[in-house]
């Protein structure tokens, strides 16, 4: 009989690539997951992985059994949370994934009602930037997630469920006293001689900076770099560089300046879900509790297109 540990295992070799990837994921040693895909390859009798030194790939029969290990152990999910939901409620534990600046904005409070209207449901909140969160969401590290579609870095297939929550202006952050805060918009090609805080390299929020800059005809002089959104905002309060961040991301608890760009840009908020995953009723109420929000100030209602330009290429 097939071990549903096991077919985990195999089926996230598949997702990441390598099985130092897949301890780290699953916080296991190396040889641990390479003893399980032993004992799998024993109770399947096919030769599952082919070894070449120190690395590994599916054989044929692997990748077969990888691709089904994913709908065996939805189906498995799905069947143990119809047991579970047969009174309609929402139990169990929901893994839930969000960029930075939609964590106390979105995240939280819906973490707040849900733990109201449903006290048996565990909502876990993990932070993970839109080049993180793809990648978990496919290998079921993350049950649902919160990203920008904008993020060229992810191939948005018939896989996933794709379900708008609002559009973000992105902004250009200056300190208090700042020439550039007299003007009600700004062009970035009047920002090409200043210095620049940035989030880290690769991260949705660097690139696209580089990217504006580039396409106002210079490159961003850089003098910091942090992937939290509270230090970049202090940096940019106390130094006098500048920023481009999501309207999400700047509190009012800094001294600085916001301005909209000219021409505006923005980027599109959803909720994603893996299409065929098990729609589990809590994974449900999640869903729900993150679209029936508050009014947020920063996050215009979803609509049709908007002017300006889209924070990044769609792929």
């Amino acid at each position: 009989m097939l071990n549903s540990g096991r077919l985990h295992l195999l089926s996230q070799l598949d997702t990441l690539g390598t099985v130092r990837a897949v301890a780290d994921t699953l916080h296991l040693s190396a040889s641990t997951v390479s003893q399980q895909l032993a004992v799998l390859e024993t109770e399947t009798r096919c030769r599952l992985i082919e070894r070449t030194g120190r690395r590994v790939r599916l054989t044929p029969a692997g990748l077969l059994l990888a691709r089904r290990a994913r709908e065996i152990l939805d189906r498995m999910a799905d069947a143990e949370a119809e047991l579970r939901a047969l009174n309609d409620e929402p139990i169990g534990t929901v893994r839930l994934a969000v960029f930075q600046s939609a964590i106390y904005s979105l995240a939280v409070p819906a973490a707040n009602r849900l733990a109201t209207t449903h006290p048996h449901l565990r909502l876990e909140l993990v932070e993970m930037e839109p080049h993180e969160s793809g990648p978990a969401l496919r290998s079921g590290e993350a049950d649902v997630i919160v990203t920008t579609t904008d993020y060229s870095g992810l191939t948005w297939g018939t896989d996933l469920d794709v379900m708008s929550l609002g559009s973000d202006p992105v902004l250009l952050v200056l300190p208090n006293g700042h020439p550039l805060a007299a003007r009600a918009a700004v062009d970035l090609a009047a920002c090409k001689e200043e210095t620049w805080a940035c989030d880290r390299p690769q991260s949705y929020m660097a690139d696209l900076t580089v990217r504006l800059c580039r396409e106002s005809g210079f490159e961003p002089r850089v003098a910091c770099r942090f992937s939290n959104y509270l230090m970049l905002l202090r940096h940019v309060e106390t130094t006098g560089s500048i920023a481009l961040l999501p309207a999400l991301a700047v509190t009012a608890d800094h001294a600085v300046v916001t301005r909209r760009l000219s021409p505006p840009v923005h980027r599109n908020v959803a909720v994603v879900v893996r299409r065929g995953a098990p729609q589990r009723a809590a994974v449900n109420a999640v869903i729900a509790a993150l679209r029936d929000h508050p009014e947020i100030e920063a996050l215009s209602p979803p609509g049709p297109s908007r002017e300006g330009r889209e924070a990044a290429p769609r792929p």
